[in-house]
C-alpha cells in the first residue's frame, strides 16, 4: 500500500536529467529521449535509527518488495529501462525515511507536428509523465524544484535541429472513468537548420528556374537547342519534387518547401510553353511571308539594286542582301526591307496592308523572347522577396 494510505494524497516530486535527445522523426511524429527519473517522497515504514544520519542504498530487488510510484509515460509508442550490465535502478532511503527512487530509462514519445512551414518551422515537443493508477486523491505529483527539476547535458546536439530551450509545467488531466490526474509535461523547443535543404533543395530549384532563362538568348530556329533545354529542366524540378516529398510524411496541406518547388516548376513550365509560342507565331510569320512575296509584282526593284540606291526611300538597303528578304536573319534591316519593298508598291492597297501585319506579327515574335529576358527573372525575384519574407 501506499505510505499513509487513507489519509491526505502523499507528495511526491519528480526531477529528470536528460542524458540525449536521440532522434526527431517527422514521417513517424516523435521523438527518442534517454533521461534519469528520480522521485522523491517519503515513507514513514521505512525509517531506521542511525548514529551518523547515512543513508542506505539498495538496487531493483529491493524496488519490487515495497511500493514505489507507478510512473508512466503519457502518448509513448516504446520505453525501457536500462539493463546493462545490471537494472539501471536505484533506490536510497534516509534514516528519517525520506527515499531517493532513480530510473534510466529511453522513451519513444509522439510528437503531433506542424509542418506547414516546414523546411523554416520550429516544432514544440512534449513528453508527459503520470501515475497510471492513483489519482489526485492519492498521490500528487510535482516538481520539486520547479523548472530547476530539469536538466540537460550541455553536449545535446542535433543534426538537423537546434535546441533552443526546455522548460517544464504542471496540470491535470481528467478521465471519464477513473478521474483527475495529476500529470508532469517536459517542453523542449527545436528549431530546424535550414542550410542543409538549401544546398539540397532551394539551391538546385532556383539554378533549374534560371537555367530554363537561358532559352530565351537562343536563336528562335535552333529547335535543337531550345526543346531539350526546357524539357530537361521540368524532369530535374520533377526529380527534386519527387525526392522532397519521399521523405516527408503524407500530410493533407501545403507545406512551405512545396509552394517554393511548385513555383519553380511552374516558371520551368511556362519557360517552355513561352518558346511554343514563339514558334507558333514564327509559323504563321513564314506563311504570311509567302504569301505576301507571291502578290508582290516582280518589278519591285530586286532587278535593278542600282535604280534602289538612286532612290531615297532605299537609302538604307544593302544590294548584296536584298536577294534574301523573303527570310529575313537579322532584325531590323530585314524588316525595313520588307517595309520599302512593299510600301513602294502602290499599285494596290491590300498589299500595303498585308505588309503592315507582317511587319507588326515580326516584331511581335520577337519581343516574345526580348520581353521574357525581363518579366521571367523579375517575376522569380519577386516571389522570392516575398516568399522569404513571410517564412524567414
Amino acid at each position: 500500500m501506499r505510505p499513509a494510505f487513507g489519509g491526505p494524497p502523499i507528495p511526491v516530486g519528480v526531477d529528470v536529467q536528460v542524458e540525449s535527445l536521440d532522434t526527431i522523426s517527422e514521417v513517424d511524429m516523435d521523438f527518442t529521449m534517454t533521461l534519469y527519473i528520480r522521485h522523491y517522497w517519503k515513507d514513514e515504514r521505512l525509517s531506521f535509527p542511525s548514529t551518523n544520519n547515512q543513508s542506505l542504498t539498495f538496487d531493483s530487488r529491493l524496488v519490487k518488495k515495497i511500493w514505489v510510484p507507478d510512473m508512466f509515460f503519457v502518448h509513448s509508442k516504446r520505453s525501457f529501462i536500462h539493463d546493462t550490465t545490471t537494472d539501471n535502478v536505484m533506490l536510497r532511503v534516509y534514516p528519517d525515511g525520506n527515499v531517493l527512487y532513480s530510473l534510466r530509462v529511453t522513451v519513444t514519445a509522439m510528437c503531433n507536428m506542424d509542418l506547414s512551414r516546414f523546411p523554416l518551422d520550429t516544432q514544440t515537443c512534449s513528453l508527459e509523465i503520470e501515475s497510471y493508477a492513483y489519482t489526485d486523491d492519492d498521490l500528487m505529483l510535482y516538481w520539486k524544484k520547479g523548472n530547476d527539476s530539469l536538466n540537460t547535458d550541455d553536449r545535446i546536439s542535433l543534426s538537423q535541429f537546434l535546441i533552443q530551450k526546455f522548460h517544464t509545467t504542471t496540470k491535470l488531466a481528467f478521465y471519464s472513468s477513473t478521474g483527475w490526474y495529476n500529470r508532469l509535461y517536459i517542453h523542449f523547443t527545436l528549431r530546424r537548420h535550414i542550410f542543409f535543404f538549401l544546398l539540397q533543395t532551394y539551391f538546385p530549384a532556383t539554378l533549374m528556374v534560371m537555367l530554363s532563362w537561358v532559352s530565351f538568348w537562343i536563336d528562335r530556329r535552333a529547335v535543337p537547342a531550345r526543346v531539350p533545354l526546357g524539357i530537361t529542366t521540368v524532369l530535374t524540378m520533377s526529380t527534386i519534387i519527387t525526392g522532397v516529398n519521399a521523405s516527408m510524411p503524407r500530410v493533407s496541406y501545403i507545406k512551405a518547401v512545396d509552394i517554393y518547388l511548385w513555383v519553380s516548376f511552374v516558371f520551368v513550365f511556362l519557360s517552355v510553353i513561352e518558346y511554343a509560342a514563339v514558334n507558333y507565331l514564327s509559323t504563321v510569320q513564314e506563311r504570311r511571308e509567302r504569301k505576301l512575296r507571291d502578290r508582290l509584282p516582280c518589278t519591285c526593284g530586286i532587278a535593278n539594286p542600282d535604280d534602289m540606291m538612286m532612290n531615297p526611300s532605299y537609302s538604307d538597303v544593302d544590294p548584296n542582301n536584298t536577294g534574301t528578304y523573303g527570310m529575313p536573319e537579322n532584325g531590323g534591316r530585314q524588316e525595313r526591307i520588307l517595309a520599302q519593298f512593299t510600301l513602294g508598291d502602290n499599285q494596290t492597297t491590300s498589299q500595303v496592308k498585308s505588309s503592315r501585319n507582317y511587319i507588326n506579327i515580326w516584331i511581335d515574335t520577337h519581343a516574345i523572347d526580348k520581353y521574357s529576358r525581363v518579366v521571367f527573372p523579375g517575376a522569380y525575384t519577386l516571389f522570392n522577396i516575398i516568399y522569404w519574407s513571410i517564412y524567414s
